[in-house]
């Protein structure tokens, strides 16, 4: 598998923002969807956001939906969340995700890959 690599994250204060990225390589990036996932201590796993295959639709989870944006860059294997307004509820650990399928409608079992995590931890 094709390790995907996350950056990004670090320590803010509520109300500020952070860019992750995920890098990977590799020829098929283009042809799948990729996703964020989250785990805060004690809690399970949870989806964040998603973008198909092209970056032409985007899903996102209620909690963050109208802070944080998804986006792809096919061309350098990247995908990208830019996280506003932040808050200290969105403290976790951060994992970017390669769907098996092209398309942004994701859950767990649809991953092929997943990446190591980047923290990131919000402040009040």
């Amino acid at each position: 598998q094709v390790p995907l690599v996350e950056s990004g994250g670090g320590l803010v204060q509520a109300g500020g923002s952070l860019k992750l990225s995920c890098a990977t390589s590799g020829r098929t990036f283009s042809s799948y969807a990729m996703g964020w996932f989250r785990q805060a201590p004690g809690k399970e796993r949870e989806f964040v956001s998603a973008i198909d295959w092209s970056g032409g639709f985007a899903v996102y989870a209620d909690s963050v939906k109208g802070r944080f944006a998804i986006s792809r860059d096919n061309a350098k294997n990247t995908v990208y969340l830019q996280m506003n307004t932040l808050k200290p509820e969105d403290t976790a650990v951060y994992y970017c995700a390669r769907s098996n399928l092209p398309g942004a409608t994701m859950t767990s079992s649809d991953i092929g890959s997943w990446g190591q995590g980047t923290q990131v931890t919000v402040s009040s």
